[in-house]
């Protein structure tokens, strides 16, 4: 797994001539989902709430996410784990909506502000 990090900050680098680190984070802030939906019972009904996610949840969605992207992007084609990455990293850097990651935070953010 650390072998695969490498080769995609190295692409990441190659790529955008930018820090991978800080093309990391930026992928991580545009991947962090601010609100999420959360099930409320009152009685015997079931009602969707929204809540604000807590730092520590934002950083392991976005994480999740953005692994999970490029796990999705390698395993239907012939390119590498590690290729899927950095084109996850670079597509959720530049917030994108192609980028899994992002979509995804998206579309929570979107069910969130509908529970309202």
């Amino acid at each position: 797994a650390l072998r695969t990090v490498r080769l995609a900050f190295d692409q990441v680098s190659e790529r955008e001539k930018k820090n991978p680190l800080q093309q990391l984070v930026d992928a991580i802030e545009n991947a962090a989902p601010k609100e999420e939906v959360t099930r409320l019972q009152f009685g015997g009904i079931s009602v969707p709430r929204a809540v604000d996610a807590s730092p520590a949840r934002r950083l392991n969605v976005a994480i999740r996410n953005i692994s999970q992207g490029a796990i999705q992007a390698s395993r239907k084609s012939t390119k590498s784990i590690d290729t899927c990455l950095a084109n996850e990293i670079i597509l959720a850097a530049k917030g994108d909506q192609a980028s899994f990651a992002v979509a995804r935070k998206e579309e929570v953010e979107r069910v969130a502000q509908s529970a309202r």
